[in-house]
């Protein structure tokens, strides 16, 4: 019911940053009720959770490793999810995917994909 469509990754050295978009090919009244979230999986390792955020309240969640450096953010009017991601650090390479979630899950570590984008890589040389 919903296509995810994502921009914005690349290559960064160590303390830049990077905005990454996520454009929803859905009715806006019905975006807006969408929780939204956006996740990231590095080879040899499980896919985490990045940062959440509610539906028009948007309240927002994140992971402790990424908390006071990303900023989730979502544009209603456009259907747009935002990752915003300052001092990026090696540790932060991975691919990076926006996905709908379960909303009763959106302050979870592992809240529940309905749906998701094809990934856009991010890379961070050490």
């Amino acid at each position: 019911q919903v296509q995810l469509v994502e921009s914005g990754g690349g290559s960064v050295q160590a303390g830049g940053s990077l905005r990454l978009s996520c454009a929803a090919s859905v009715d806006r009244n019905m975006f807006s009720r969408y929780c939204m979230g956006w996740f990231r999986q590095a080879p040899g390792k499980e896919r985490e959770g990045v940062a959440s955020i509610s539906t028009n309240t948007q309240i927002t969640h994140y992971a402790d490793s990424v908390k006071g450096r990303f900023t989730i953010s979502r544009d209603n009017g456009m259907n747009t999810l935002y990752l915003q991601m300052n001092s990026l650090k090696p540790d932060d390479t991975a691919m990076y995917f926006c996905a709908r979630i379960l909303c009763s899950d959106y302050n979870t570590k592992t809240p529940t994909i309905l749906s998701w984008g094809q990934g856009t890589q991010v890379t961070v040389p050490s």
